[in-house]
């Protein structure tokens, strides 16, 4: 298991996943942060992004915070 900071900007015009520093990340969304859609579009970008399945990323941490901590 791998964790990741992560931090999200819902509402972006554009998305794109930057890496700011070893094991941190800024990921920027078109989705609001309304009803979880953000964190839905967050697991989905990242799983495009690491090539990996949406299934095996977890946001382990803020939930309702756009500071995240990610486990994948």
């Amino acid at each position: 298991m791998t964790k990741c900071l992560v931090l999200v900007k819902p509402g972006s015009s554009q998305e794109k996943v930057l890496k700011t520093a070893p094991g941190e990340l800024t990921v920027y969304l078109r989705a609001k942060a309304h009803d979880g859609e953000a964190n839905d579009a967050l697991i989905e970008s990242l799983a495009k992004y690491f090539d990996i399945p949406k299934t095996t990323i977890k946001i382990t941490r803020g939930q309702k915070s756009r500071t995240k901590i990610i486990e994948f």
